[in-house]
């Protein structure tokens, strides 16, 4: 800086010291104002002190001057940035998407189900015989377990099968196999009471109650809301209604009748299969049958058997409650001749007693289809049949 011009003239603020041209009008410090024609400066004696007056004094604690402060960074701190991100300068960070390894599920095999092969019968080869002394188509074929007809054909046979000799070869064909019916499902105890229950169905027409529909059908009311699902006695118009006739109430009187059930079904026959050959090595031969139901405590089966190879015609009947029965070997044939004896089966109730104490049987209902088999003995020469 160059040397203080001391040519020009100044004086000083009497309040804050300040020099100023001596023409100024007013300290541009502390804004006293001066008197025109106000004496040139006056150099201050040692004895004069310049007394100023004091400025206001602001105290503050340590923690709110530090608050401020950050304060005033933080207000700095934002206009700086508002700045320079409205002038672009400002470059947000791009968030960059981390790759995360996804596992890969690994397929477990599933097990192939391998079908079941279906086993396919071959027919075997027949079998080459010599007829020997008392040989016939009929003992053959109870020997090999084929029918009389199979081996007629094989060897082209005329049909009485009357033309064999000793010594003659014939061809016996292999017996099949024949699957057994399986067994009708029996009906459980509840589902054969339901089903032999006889029942109407009635709409509930106008005015009608359930006591009078009860009455009317000589039922109980529980029985009707029971076999209906009802949980009161409410009945409306129009609705279906089934009456279980097989819960009427005693009929008032000496001797109320009592009201049998619906006739059974025809019983489904078993075992042994229609023309089933049997031979003097069966000591018995059990005869089989699906059940019609659950029989009631006076209700059974009748078995009958009849011989009618037997010029007499033997005839045995035999009453059971369970479906099956046993023939006795007191049935079986004792001369040489095969036998043919037919059978069948009859659901039937007891209505009575004879004098001896035997009880009396009626049909209860439908007679099933009769079935044959045959059953002859060795006890004797045997016989070629005549036809």
């Amino acid at each position: 800086m160059s040397p203080e011009d001391t040519s020009q003239k100044t004086k000083i603020c009497p309040t804050c010291g300040t020099r100023l041209a001596e023409n100024a009008t007013r300290c541009l410090v502390c804004g006293r104002s001066f008197t025109v024609g106000e004496s040139k400066e006056k150099k201050p004696t040692a004895a004069a002190s310049v007394h100023s007056p004091k400025l206001p004094e602001v105290t503050l604690s340590l923690p709110i001057a530090i608050g401020l402060i950050l304060l005033i960074l933080a207000i700095g701190a934002g206009t700086v940035f508002g700045v320079l991100r409205g002038s672009g300068q400002v470059i947000e960070p791009t968030a960059t998407a981390t790759l995360t390894q996804t596992p890969t599920v690994t397929m477990t095999p599933t097990a192939t189900s391998t079908p079941t092969i279906e086993a396919t019968w071959t027919p075997l080869p027949p079998i080459e015989i010599t007829i020997a002394l008392n040989d016939n188509c009929i003992v053959l074929a109870s020997r090999y377990n084929v029918s009389v007809n199979s081996i007629i054909t094989m060897n082209n046979l005329s049909a009485a099968c009357d033309t064999l000799s000793l010594g003659q070869k014939l061809l016996i064909p292999q017996p099949t196999p024949t699957a057994s019916p399986a067994p009708t499902q029996t009906l459980s105890a509840a589902e054969a009471t339901d089903t032999a229950c006889d029942k109407v169905e009635y709409m509930v027409q106008p005015n009608d109650t359930l006591f009078q529909i009860a009455a009317n059908y000589n039922v109980s009311m529980q029985a009707i809301q029971n076999y209906n699902g009802l949980a009161s006695d409410v009945v409306y118009e129009g609705m279906p209604l089934i009456i279980p006739l097989c819960e009427r109430l005693p009929t008032a009187g000496p001797t109320p009748t009592p009201t049998n059930p619906p006739p059974y079904a025809a019983p489904n026959l078993l075992l042994p299969a229609d023309g089933a050959v049997f031979t003097a090595a069966n000591d018995s031969i059990t005869l089989q049958w699906a059940a019609v139901g659950t029989l009631r405590q006076n209700e059974a089966y009748a078995v009958t058997i009849e011989d009618i190879t037997e010029g007499k015609g033997r005839k045995l009947t035999e009453y059971v409650s369970d479906t099956k029965f046993i023939v006795p070997v007191s049935f079986r044939p004792t001369d040489t001749m095969p036998h043919l004896l037919k059978w069948f089966v009859v659901p039937v109730r007891q209505v009575g007693s004879a004098i001896d104490g035997k009880p009396i049987y009626e049909p209860s209902g439908a007679a099933s289809a009769a079935r044959t088999f045959a059953w002859w003995s060795t006890g004797g020469a045997a016989t070629t049949p005549t036809p």
